[in-house]
């Protein structure tokens, strides 16, 4: 039931090698449409990810130390004094997108359940991420937009999903991902279960319970009632 960033990922990705120059990488960025390409050596390994944002860094290096009369922008003073200097100079210096990317890249598997690949999108705050093989070598990208895939699961696929997976007695409806379980079991325990069973099927947006029981098994108490 769960998808994985294969079910979802790119193959047809845009990279470029170490070595390819300035004007290469920004060609391909502006030729594609993307913010960032997977930079890759000769291996076809991915090494890093240069992006706008590296690119743009030669830009703000040269305002700051050639422009007449120029204040650094507030990220830019933060980051001078958080020690993060070295690195921007080093981007803003760079010539090969080698020297340009931001290294080692953020990477996930085949084999990567989209959940996973979502929280790392945003702890690291980056909008896509390369898929490498057990080698490492890059087997295709995996965006925002991607994930959002799983969310658009048709609404009679996710209730045979969900159908299989609580238990019987428990009728189920699914309109536009939200679902709506129903109907009684024997125990309070099995309600719960059910309930968070459904809610880790991809695809689903919501769970409303309104199941009932004729044991309350979690306070041990006989009884009749509803979540």
């Amino acid at each position: 039931m769960r998808t994985t960033v294969r079910d979802v990922m790119t193959t047809q990705v845009a990279a470029v090698n170490e070595k390819a120059s300035f004007h290469v990488v920004a060609e391909l960025l502006i030729r594609h449409g993307v913010s960032g390409v997977p930079v890759l050596d000769d291996d076809g390994r991915v090494r890093g990810v240069v992006s706008e944002a590296d690119l743009l860094a030669k830009e703000e290096f040269k305002e700051r130390y050639y422009g007449d009369d120029y204040r650094p922008p507030l990220r830019a003073r933060v980051r001078h004094h958080a020690g993060s200097e070295g690195s921007g100079r080093r981007k803003a210096l760079g010539e090969t997108a080698g020297e340009l990317m931001t290294s080692p890249a953020h990477v996930v598997t085949p084999e990567t359940p989209v959940v996973q690949a979502a929280r790392l999108m945003d702890r690291h705050g980056v909008k896509r991420l390369p898929v490498v093989d057990a080698g490492g070598r890059l087997a295709g990208i995996v965006s925002r937009r991607d994930l959002i895939k799983v969310f658009v699961r048709p609404d009679q696929e996710i209730k045979a999903l969900v159908a299989a997976a609580v238990p019987p007695g428990v009728d189920v409806e699914v309109s536009e991902g939200v679902v709506t379980l129903a109907g009684a079991v024997d125990r309070h325990s099995e309600a719960m279960t059910a309930a968070r069973v459904t809610g880790s099927v991809d695809g689903v947006v919501a769970v409303r319970d309104e199941m009932g029981w004729k044991r309350d098994d979690v306070a041990d108490i006989p009884m009749w009632g509803g979540a």
